[in-house]
């Protein structure tokens, strides 16, 4: 094997386990609920911890590769994403399982950026554009192929093992990556919590702890739980808070600069409400599968097969469409798929009805993420300089895990309300399943706005994609 492969497959296994592990609990929730004795309202944060501390650190852990090596980063996050995976699967109670999913979050906030980050200066030329294909691809088919794997690893074994699973991998990746991966230039190892003295190389904690706790708290509100409107407020008062805060930092964990363009704000903004839609979207049907239709865990993860070959499918041949189209028709082209998905899935049948009622929807689903999220990441990357790549993948991957968290949130919370007081048949299920799908739309509907919107600003640049498959090259990565 080339150096080169063997780098690519280091960076991308990273950022396939950290992705898996957004929804291969999903399946095993049942498992889990029955062996823990979570209670409905704690099931939902065996995902949402995981997704909050992950989207809500994500900014620091990408100005912290900037700033301390993004390989040394890379290889600190990976190594507590590893040991709290062990410490998972391993639970013996509630508390135990979800604090161990938010260390989880924590080790995966670290590492994600530096992936990215590593993909471009490990690679140039045709062969990063060759890396970004593969890496995306990864990342639009990891989140429904975690689902796959819950089932099979549930059924199979149990459901500790869909977290023990990383352990053997971690280790590997953590083993390999200093002989493999070239470190990034860094700008020094300092930190201060001001934010204000003109000092190089140090960490904007205040803009890290500020947009966390903000993006926490609004999530928090969403889900209603507790004091909701005090929630709320409070997130959006340290949101506010973390906007001041970067205008005044010399090294902000997110220069504001990043929003300057008109393209890439409108990607960030549809990456936000995407993900409300699609992971939320998994979320409620292994539920519907598992509880109206009696579905077992394999088999109900098995059922997200045709949303993990759409997505394979069109993120896989996406650059070479973007070649002959745009990259503001091709994430046009997958949002109107999507959208179409959810509003079938407004309709899900009471009785089992999976080949037109559920596997046609995850079909659109996934060919529609494939066909958003390859030019959405190119977009966004294509036109930062090399000192803000880690803010910007930071940034690009905290508004995908916030929007998912929130959309879990969000819909789990219409869902239950929709079916409180009355008694969990299948008709009720399948009812209270499609006013939530019918939120859903109406998100993946403002997002089709959004990218439309992005059509009156002149395109970034993308790197050009290959019309013909090209050979190998060995001397690709950085020495």
């Amino acid at each position: 094997m080339s150096r080169a492969t063997l780098t690519l497959a280091v960076i991308v296994s990273c950022e396939l386990m950290l992705m898996l592990d957004g929804t291969i609990t999903n399946v095993a929730l049942p498992e889990i609920r029955d062996g823990l004795g979570l209670s409905p309202g704690d099931l939902a944060w065996v995902s949402n911890a995981f997704l909050l501390s992950y989207g809500g650190l994500m900014l620091l852990g990408g100005r912290a590769g900037d700033v301390l090596g993004r390989r040394r980063v890379f290889t600190g996050g990976m190594a507590l994403f590893t040991a709290a995976s062990l410490l998972g699967g391993l639970a013996q109670d509630p508390a135990w399982l979800i604090a161990a999913r938010a260390a989880q979050g924590v080790g995966a906030a670290l590492a994600a950026p530096s992936t990215l980050a590593l993909l471009t200066t490990n690679f140039d030329g045709p062969a990063r554009t060759r890396a970004l294909s593969v890496y995306s691809s990864v990342t639009a088919s990891a989140m429904t192929l975690g689902l796959v794997l819950g089932g099979v690893i549930t059924s199979t074994l149990s459901w500790r093992w869909v977290l023990l699973v990383n352990v053997p991998i971690g280790v590997l990746v953590v083993a390999l990556t200093p002989r493999v991966v070239a470190e990034s230039p860094r700008l020094g190892g300092r930190i201060h919590l001001s934010g204000r003295l003109n000092l190089s190389g140090r960490l904007d904690l205040t803009g890290a702890l500020t947009s966390a706790l903000g993006l926490a708290a609004l999530t928090l509100g969403l889900a209603r739980v507790g004091n909701r409107p005090l929630a709320i407020g409070l997130g959006v008062l340290l949101l506010a808070a973390f906007v001041l805060v970067e205008r005044r930092a010399v090294q902000p964990v997110t220069p504001l600069r990043l929003f300057a363009d008109r393209s890439r704000s409108s990607a960030l903004l549809a990456l936000l409400l995407i993900p409300m839609t699609t992971m939320s979207a998994q979320f409620l049907i292994v539920q519907y599968l598992q509880e109206a239709l009696g579905w077992g865990a394999l088999r109900a993860g098995l059922a997200f097969l045709p949303m993990a070959l759409g997505m394979f499918v069109t993120a896989r041949y996406a650059p070479r469409v973007m070649s002959v189209l745009s990259w503001r028709l091709v994430a046009v082209l997958g949002t109107v798929l999507m959208t179409g998905g959810l509003a079938w899935l407004c309709f899900l049948p009471e009785t089992n009805g999976y080949a037109t009622g559920v596997a046609g929807p995850l079909l659109l689903l996934g060919a529609g993420l494939g066909f958003v999220v390859v030019p959405f990441n190119m977009a966004i990357m294509s036109t930062v300089a090399p000192e803000d790549s880690g803010a910007a993948a930071s940034l690009l991957q905290t508004a995908m895990l916030t929007g998912a968290s929130m959309g879990i949130a969000v819909l789990s919370s219409v869902y239950t309300s929709s079916v409180d007081g009355r008694a969990a048949t299948a008709p009720v299920i399948a009812d209270g399943m499609g006013t939530a799908f019918t939120v859903a739309t109406a998100l993946a509907a403002a997002a089709l706005l959004v990218v439309l919107a992005a059509f009156r600003t002149p395109a970034p640049p993308v790197p050009d994609a290959p019309r013909e498959p090209a050979p190998a090259r060995e001397d690709s990565p950085a020495a």
